[in-house]
């Protein structure tokens, strides 16, 4: 099996995601998607927490600005709406998006008592954007056709730096999944 994208996590991305989530970041395997600057945008998380707990969001978003924007998304009712589009080749996809996850996840750490279980609802239901959109944003457009299309409907870009404190480009990773598409 070979690992999804991500870059190792330096001291310094684990610093700036535990201040993007205000309490020390934990099992922070990867950083996924980073934001225009270089901060992290979307983290990995190991799929069994250090204490033993299962944990099968393995895209966990943690970037301020664009939790935000997801959280007024899903305040809005956008979640119902991407819900209803759930059929046809649409909803093909989105299974598809989940076993991705699941082929990402496993790749890391089998846990059998999350076997089966991706993250944001999928394959079925639009539970939370915010893993969709860290999905999206961690194995590229094409792959989570639902967080890509609230990806769209944010008021937030990840080709954009809405950092408070930039990330200082000496520390920012050329990794797969940098906005720039590098």
């Amino acid at each position: 099996m070979t690992t999804p994208p991500f870059d190792p996590p330096t001291d310094a991305d684990i610093a700036a995601v535990s201040e993007q989530l205000g309490r020390p970041a934990r099992n922070v395997i990867g950083i996924a998607a980073r934001c225009a600057c270089g901060a992290p945008t979307v983290v990995s998380t190991k799929p069994r927490l250090a204490d033993g707990t299962p944990f099968p969001t393995l895209y966990y978003l943690s970037h301020p600005a664009a939790t935000a924007a997801v959280s007024t998304l899903e305040a809005t009712g956008v979640m119902a709406e991407l819900a209803e589009l759930l059929e046809g080749e649409l909803a093909d996809a989105y299974r598809a998006a989940h076993e991705a996850y699941l082929s990402d996840r496993e790749s890391i750490e089998n846990v059998p008592e999350i076997d089966g279980i991706s993250a944001g609802g999928m394959p079925t239901r639009v539970k939370c954007l915010h893993a969709l959109v860290g999905h999206s944003l961690a194995a590229g457009p094409g792959v989570n056709p639902i967080g890509d299309l609230a990806l769209a409907r944010c008021a937030w870009s990840p080709t954009v730096c809405e950092c408070t404190n930039p990330f200082p480009p000496a520390q920012a990773s050329a990794g797969p999944n940098r906005p720039d598409g590098s």
